[in-house]
């Protein structure tokens, strides 16, 4: 098995649900973690959690939109730490909504955030990985590139693109660079995506989804983050699809 113990990893979206969860699988199985995101009160909470279980973690803000900011946040946990092993491009959004309510601000943020973001960030830690010739690239796509949903058809669409693009870049770098790629596809998960839907229609419907099945929680996803990146250094585990027992869609 890999051993990540003493590993550096970066996780976006880490303020929250599966970005926090899986900070805190990866400390627990002895990687350093750069924890990213906007909202650093709740980074620093995050951070000592980390550190009263005998963890270690470095509060980086970013907005992965930004590409000066991840930039800088990626040299901020080189400085520190001199490497980064395992990068974890889990910010994301997921407003509901039909096209034609025309919500289109929702539309270009998640097109910014789900996808431009994960290039953006892929993009600053990917020549240090090359640099080590080894490293890890996780990322967060969803259920929604295996079934396109109602509500859903922006969201679907950068989805699609995120398991694209790792297919890709794991044939591109796989073999030349020594480097895995693996992409993760969620089911149901409760975490904050649900608060960013502005149309009350969908806010019941996920509401009444929540009472018809146990949803999974962050740390089922950390969990399976930290299998894939402790299979041995010859395996790529290039994708995992993750449903709740009752998603039976």
């Amino acid at each position: 098995m890999t051993n990540i113990n003493g590993r550096i990893a970066l996780v976006t979206g880490a303020s929250s649900g599966i970005g926090a969860a899986t900070a805190l699988k990866l400390a627990e199985a002895g990687a350093t973690v750069g924890i990213a995101a906007r909202r650093t009160d709740k980074l620093e909470s995050l951070r000592r959690e980390i550190v009263t279980k005998g963890g270690e973690a470095l509060v980086i803000e970013m907005d992965v939109v930004d590409p000066a900011a991840v930039e800088a946040g990626v040299a901020q946990l080189v400085g520190a730490y001199g490497a980064i092993d395992i990068l974890v491009n889990n910010a994301g959004l997921m407003p509901l909504s039909d096209v034609d309510q025309f919500k289109v601000d929702e539309w270009h943020r998640m097109v910014d955030v789900n996808v431009k973001g994960l290039l953006n960030t892929t993009a600053a830690v990917l020549p240090e990985m090359m640099k080590q010739h080894s490293g890890h690239i996780f990322n967060m796509s969803s259920i929604a590139v295996r079934k396109v949903f109602k509500g859903l058809s922006v969201y679907c669409a950068t989805k699609h693109a995120v398991t694209a693009f790792s297919d890709g870049l794991r044939m591109e770098v796989g073999q030349k660079h020594n480097i895995r790629v693996t992409c993760i596809q969620p089911g149901a998960v409760a975490t904050e995506l649900y608060d960013h839907i502005t149309d009350p229609g969908y806010i019941k419907q996920m509401d009444d989804l929540a009472k018809q099945m146990t949803f999974l929680q962050g740390a089922d996803i950390g969990d399976t983050i930290v299998f894939a990146a402790l299979a041995p250094a010859h395996v790529d585990v290039a994708e995992l699809f993750v449903l709740p027992v009752e998603q039976g869609w």
